[in-house]
This record gives structure tokens, C-alpha cells and sequence, in this order.
């Protein structure tokens, strides 16, 4: 009889390529949900920085004409009660773009590692694609306390500004909920490598992050040309 192999701590990347899976599977729940508030922001982000942009290349272009110097640009931009109003307003809806989705992904995250971690199964779908399961410090099953503090506890593994999950790099592979929690995420194989469709799965993320933040680019670049020529009258 083939004695199965013993299970290892998993890796970071690992880890996180389960994460992310979860996570795709999470973010249309999140979007359907939050839909009509993101939409409504998305407006409200868009003929913000329209008009921030309009009135500062105004602002620039009379002070430049009159020759005052950068210093007294900037003092007068400060005061303007039309600049303060387009900021706060561009900034209320980029606090609804970024905080909404975030608070919708965590409360379904919750949901989701207390529905699965605290199973029989003892992993979400993305651990169990990566043949990962989730244990208490001996190695025996988490129950629902536990993965709820887990959870939570994973709260200041983000605002470690990641380096609680970082921890899971580094022997003996225990990131920081980990450890606060008392718990494990261990590789059922043995085997702590990534297989080849995860490898791929991660260059499909990154590929994608690439494409994204150059299309965040051109669209700003492109409002800021829309707002400099509407202000120069071109």
C-alpha cells in the first residue's frame, strides 16, 4: 500500500493563486451588487476631473497672461471655492469607487472562507484547485471561530501594506492571520510547487494589471488634453 505523501506548509504564490481564483469568482458578485452606486460614481468621477481640469488650466492660463509667479498660482488655485468644490467632489466619488467594491468584497469574503474554510472541505474552491486545505496549528480541522478570526485577522495583513502575507514567503510559511488566528494552509500533494496552469493563470493576471493600468493612463491623459484645450479655447 503507497503511503501518501505528508502535507507541506504552501508557499506564497501558491497561496495566492488560490486567493486570486476566489476572488475572480467574488468580483462579479461584487460589481452586480454594487452596480447602480458605481455607476453613478463613475459619472460623478468623470465631469469632476472634467471640471478640475478646466479650472485649473483656466486658472494657469490667466495667471501665466498676467505674469504672476508659480507660488501666487498655487495660493490663489487653494482658495478658489470652485477648485475646492470639483476636488471634494471628485474625491467623494473615488471614495465610493475604491471603498465600495472593497467593502462588498470583504463582507463576501467573509461569507465565503466561513461557508467553505469551516467545511468538511476545509478550503475555498481556489484552495481546493490548488489541493490546499486550511488546519488549526495541529493540523486538524478549523472551526467556524477560528476561520472568523482568520478572517478578520487578515484585515491587518492588508494594511501591513501586504507584508503580513508576505510572511508566507519565508519558512515556516505562516502569514500574519496565521499566526494570530493559530492556524495553517497546508498542501495536500506535498509538494509546495505551482503547477503549470497556475504558473500560466498568474502571467494572465499580470499581463492583465499591464493593459490596465495602460488604459488608466490614456484615459487620463486624455482628459487632461479634453480639459487643456477647452481651456486655451483650441
Amino acid at each position: 500500500m503507497v503511503r501518501p505523501p505528508d502535507p507541506v506548509a504552501a508557499g506564497f504564490w501558491r497561496r495566492y493563486a488560490a486567493w486570486s481564483l476566489d476572488a475572480a469568482c467574488l468580483l462579479p458578485l461584487v460589481m452586480l451588487l454594487g452596480a447602480g452606486p458605481l455607476r453613478r460614481a463613475w459619472a460623478q468621477a468623470d465631469a469632476g476631473l472634467q471640471a478640475l481640469m478646466t479650472l485649473v488650466a483656466g486658472r494657469l492660463d490667466a495667471g501665466l497672461a498676467q505674469g504672476d509667479p508659480p507660488l501666487a498660482l498655487a495660493l490663489a488655485a487653494a482658495g478658489d471655492p470652485r477648485l475646492q468644490a470639483a476636488a471634494g467632489a471628485l474625491t467623494a466619488a473615488l471614495g465610493t469607487l475604491l471603498g465600495l467594491p472593497l467593502l462588498l468584497y470583504a463582507l463576501l469574503a467573509m461569507a465565503w472562507a466561513l461557508g467553505f474554510e469551516a467545511s468538511p472541505w476545509q478550503a475555498t474552491p481556489g484552495q481546493r484547485a490548488l489541493g490546499l486545505r486550511v488546519t488549526d496549528a495541529a493540523g486538524a480541522r478549523a472551526g467556524a471561530g477560528r476561520v472568523l478570526l482568520r478572517h478578520l485577522a487578515a484585515g491587518l495583513s492588508w494594511a501591513s501594506l501586504n507584508l503580513g502575507h508576505a510572511l508566507a514567503a519565508f519558512p515556516p510559511h505562516l502569514a500574519l492571520h496565521d499566526r494570530l488566528s493559530g492556524t495553517r494552509v497546508l498542501a495536500r500533494d506535498g509538494d509546495p510547487r505551482l503547477p503549470a496552469w497556475a504558473r500560466a493563470w498568474l502571467w494572465l493576471q499580470a499581463t492583465a494589471c499591464v493593459f490596465a493600468l495602460a488604459w488608466l493612463y490614456r484615459l487620463l491623459q486624455a482628459q487632461v488634453d479634453a480639459a487643456l484645450r477647452a481651456a486655451l479655447g483650441s
